[in-house]
């Protein structure tokens, strides 16, 4: 890692958990009704891409914000099919 990805782990962060306040709640009250499974496949097709574009050039930045975002989006696809 150089200086210049450091400020990259900030907003990757915080986009990130974008999703967590979702699978919290998805979760506790085990209903997935209102998620959009079309949006999350989308999100998690994407996902992989940007995961393999980061890995491909070996930015960390880019690995570590697409990596978490990718285990969020699949819980939620997870909990989308197992909550109906």
């Amino acid at each position: 890692m150089n200086a210049v990805e450091i400020p990259g782990y900030i907003p990757g962060t915080i986009s990130s958990f974008t999703f967590l306040p979702q699978v919290i709640k998805t979760w506790k009250t085990k209903s997935a009704g209102d998620i959009s499974l079309l949006m999350f496949l989308f999100a998690t097709m994407s996902v992989i891409i940007w995961l393999m574009y980061g890995i491909l050039i070996e930015i960390g930045s880019i690995i570590y914000t697409n990596a978490t975002i990718l285990v969020l989006s699949s819980v939620m696809l997870y909990f989308k099919l197992r909550f109906k």
